[in-house]
């Protein structure tokens, strides 16, 4: 085992956020945004002009994307307040916007848990890849980040230099399947009558908007107006969870930050596992999953993307998609989509799929045997395909929760069957790992196998991200 690399959460790293303040209330004093308005554009000229000169002197070399941001957020304020005036001349619309947006170092206080897969063609056994983590911020609120790099023909790591830049990409809504958010409002508990008639008004493929349509048409003939507001503001949630977030393709991949966008989703998305998934007629399309968690819910989402640049995020539904930990098969096997997850918490289960979305079955395949993952185990990633069968790198989690990574074979053919399995960990924290913001982690979201060198990238402490490379013979030899 070799073990290279050591990435620290970068506090400098920053995405330019909203920071619009609240404006309704029964007191003139609760209008906070309006009040906000009237002191910006009652500044004298020559004081906005000076102001605007030091922000952009100030803030302008941390962002790519600055002015661009305070037009947005801008945007956003006139959906609030009919305050703004249309016809702000550049300094005023500027500096206003300066004044509705936020700094936020989104890796501020850790970053860890990551999953890596090749992207891009080899070349003289140089094997490109992309790596994703999990960037925590100011009040522990999660984002997908990307680091990129590549491994050669003898297991050597070569990480690209991350850009000091960062953006957040345009963010569409999608449309979206009727039966699949009627299934989920059902798993959640949420389909009551007033939830099944704005559903039921529905066409078979929405658009938020239809929602709206539909709740204002219900509303204006209904009896129970609170049950159909309950009922409209949980369709809402649920169906907010499906939409589209495209990047400048011009920009490098590490430029990409995918954050917290819809209700569901407020308080993280947390631990993406990625897949480079190869269907049956060569398709190559890259899986992601994640938890999005609000404070209280989870929910699984699904991730899909061809380029790392545009990605398509929606919820997967069914009795088997309702823990954390998914992670998808890299292929089909006869002919389904295959995962494997933690469905009841304690052990890992197979369940299978006919589109990624919709799981419905979970098959038991291991649970905790030694002493170090007793409590419970769980998968770091998605298998990788080898000749022996599905090499499983897992976590298992012992006494003082101290965290330790294992390995499991799978047969090729009966994934739900174990042929190998190592009784002592393949990695544990070391003793300059133990300490940081969750002590004695180690945690991994995804492995690559390039040659005979298996590449597992993984965080400690929840504080950083290391790096091992070993042999896949040496793990599989020590296997029982």
């Amino acid at each position: 085992m070799r073990v290279t690399h050591r990435i620290e959460p970068d506090p400098s790293r920053l995405v330019a956020r909203p920071f619009i303040p609240g404006n309704s209330g029964p007191n003139e004093t609760d209008r906070r945004l309006d009040h906000l308005v009237d002191r910006v554009l009652a500044m004298p000229p020559e004081l906005r002009r000076q102001t605007l000169e030091r922000l952009r002197q100030r803030h302008g070399t941390r962002y790519a994307d600055l002015e661009e941001a305070w037009a947005r957020h801008l945007e956003i304020a006139r959906q609030v307040t009919d305050r703004v005036p249309a016809d702000l001349d550049e300094e005023e619309a500027a500096l206003l916007g300066a004044y509705l947006t936020l700094g936020y170092a989104y890796e501020g206080a850790a970053l860890t848990n990551p999953s890596i897969v090749p992207f891009g063609p080899e070349a003289d056994g140089r094997q490109p890849f992309v790596m994703s983590a999990r960037a925590i911020g100011e009040g522990h609120i999660s984002s997908i980040t990307f680091i990129t790099g590549a491994v050669d023909g003898d297991g050597r790591v070569e990480l690209d230099p991350r850009s000091p830049f960062v953006s957040n990409g345009v963010r569409t809504a999608l449309v979206a399947s009727r039966e699949r958010l009627r299934r989920k409002l059902a798993e959640l508990g949420y389909l009551d009558e007033p939830a099944e008639r704005i559903v039921s008004a529905l066409p078979d493929d929405y658009s938020p908007e239809d929602i709206d349509v539909a709740y204002r048409v219900l509303h204006e003939a209904d009896t129970d107006p609170v049950g159909l507001e309950i009922a409209y503001h949980r369709v809402h949630w649920v169906a907010s969870s499906n939409y589209e977030v495209e990047f400048d393709p011009g920009r490098p991949v590490s430029e990409h930050l995918l954050s917290p966008s819809a209700p569901m989703e407020s308080q993280g998305m947390e631990d993406a596992r990625f897949v480079r998934f190869v269907d049956d007629d060569g398709t190559v399309t890259y899986y992601g999953t994640y938890t999005a968690f609000d404070g209280s819910r989870i929910l699984p989402q699904l991730i899909e993307t061809n380029d790392f640049h545009r990605f398509r995020i929606s919820t997967m539904t069914g009795p088997a998609a309702h823990h954390k930990g998914i992670a998808i098969f890299p292929r089909r096997i006869d002919g389904d989509l295959v995962a494997i997850s933690r469905h009841d918490h304690v052990n890992c289960y197979v369940m299978r799929s006919d589109d990624a979305r919709s799981w419905s079955n979970a098959e038991l395949a291991f649970g905790p045997e030694q002493e170090w993952e007793l409590f419970n185990v769980g998968n770091c990633g998605s298998p990788i395909e080898t000749p022996e069968g599905w090499l499983v790198i897992t976590h298992g989690v012992g006494p003082m929760r101290r965290y330790a990574l294992g390995a499991v074979l799978l047969d090729l053919d009966e994934p739900a069957k174990v042929i190998g399995r190592l009784r002592e960990p393949l990695i544990e924290s070391a003793p300059d790992e133990e300490f940081g913001y969750v002590p004695d982690v180690v945690y991994s979201c995804g492995s690559m196998l390039h040659g005979d060198h298996l590449v597992i990238p993984y965080g400690y402490a929840d504080r950083g991200i290391r790096v091992a490379v070993t042999r896949l013979d040496d793990v599989l030899a020590a296997m029982a």
